[in-house]
């Protein structure tokens, strides 16, 4: 999965300036960084839903990509007017859905469609910015749609990620919150962080649900979720772990997620060397707690980039 399949050059002399530019650029020059192109992603066109899978899910599999890390599911879909998932049962996986553009609507098992409740964890209608956090735990089930309650006929863009957690049969739980772009305009927002009760966590703890770092929804793992919008010619830096908010400080599994939102016109660049399309990807390891890693937007277009780092 980690196989770096990029030529070398042809001739020593090259090679040599080209590793000597990289040392100059580089803040992470320990760090081993591949690229994962968006045309080796999996999904497929399901008429209403048009899917791209990073990790083995559903009806794609390849034993090449199967998780890492904590991370085991990268889905980017977009969802049509109307359409969406029916409601479906979740057991024994932290799930989160990014709303990049559109609307989506989640419902529980509870709630019908049509219907509206105050409870946001029971109804919430997500836009961009939102993110939905769900423990599956022992189990539980759900609904989201594109309900286009203003008719724009605008499809959903979001992607839903899940992650293994640390112990089995939690309870479930919702979570919901907003992160503006303005702030993701400034720099990494981090949005999702650990359970600071960690994995021996009582019920009492579970409840209170307060994660490592003050205004992020907590997560049954050793993991951080974050995400920035780059402007064009601007570089922000992702601090890994998100400084002391996870447990496990050495050997980080960083994954940096490039959303197709600017119909090819953004692009990035990682630590001065690894440059990303929309709709690619990269590992990122032999990192560790508090190591600096540079994302530069060098594209015509502001770049979304999400970032997955787990232990």
């Amino acid at each position: 999965m980690l196989s770096n399949n990029n030529s070398a050059p042809s001739t020593e002399q090259p090679m040599k300036a080209t590793n000597n530019l990289r040392t100059a650029m580089s803040t992470l020059s320990h760090a081993k960084i591949v690229p994962r192109p968006s045309k080796t992603r999996g999904g497929g066109d399901h008429g209403w839903l048009k899917t791209k899978h990073t990790f083995s899910f559903a009806g794609w599999y390849d034993p090449r990509y199967t998780q890492f890390g904590s991370l085991r599911v990268l889905n980017e879909d977009r969802v049509e007017p109307g359409q969406g998932f029916p409601t479906h049962f979740h057991q024994n996986a932290e799930i989160f859905s990014y709303i990049l553009s559109g609307e989506l609507t989640h419902r529980d098992s509870m709630q019908k469609r049509g219907a509206e409740s105050t409870d946001k964890d029971k109804f919430y209608r997500m836009r961009p910015g939102d993110v939905q956090f769900t423990t599956g735990g022992r189990g539980i089930s759900h609904s989201e749609y594109n309900e286009d309650s203003q008719g724009t006929n605008e499809w959903t863009h979001f992607l839903q990620i899940w992650a293994l957690p640390w112990k089995r049969n939690l309870p479930p739980i919702y979570h919901t919150s907003t992160f503006s772009a303005e702030e993701k305009r400034k720099g990494f927002v981090t949005i999702i962080t650990p359970l600071k009760a960690g994995v021996n966590a009582t019920l009492e703890e579970e409840k209170a649900a307060v994660p490592a770092k003050e205004g992020t929804i907590p997560v049954h793992a050793d993991l951080v979720f974050s995400a920035g919008i780059i402007p064009p010619g601007e570089t922000f830096t992702y601090t890994v772990g998100g400084g002391d908010a996870v447990t496990s400080k050495s050997d980080r599994k960083v994954y940096v997620h490039f959303p197709e939102t600017k119909g090819g016109k953004s692009k990035i660049r990682l630590d001065g060397r690894e440059i990303l399309n929309e709709g690619d990807g990269a590992y990122v390891t032999h990192v560790n707690a508090n190591d600096a890693l540079k994302v530069e937007s060098i594209g015509e277009a502001e770049a979304e980039v999400v970032i997955i780092d787990s232990e």
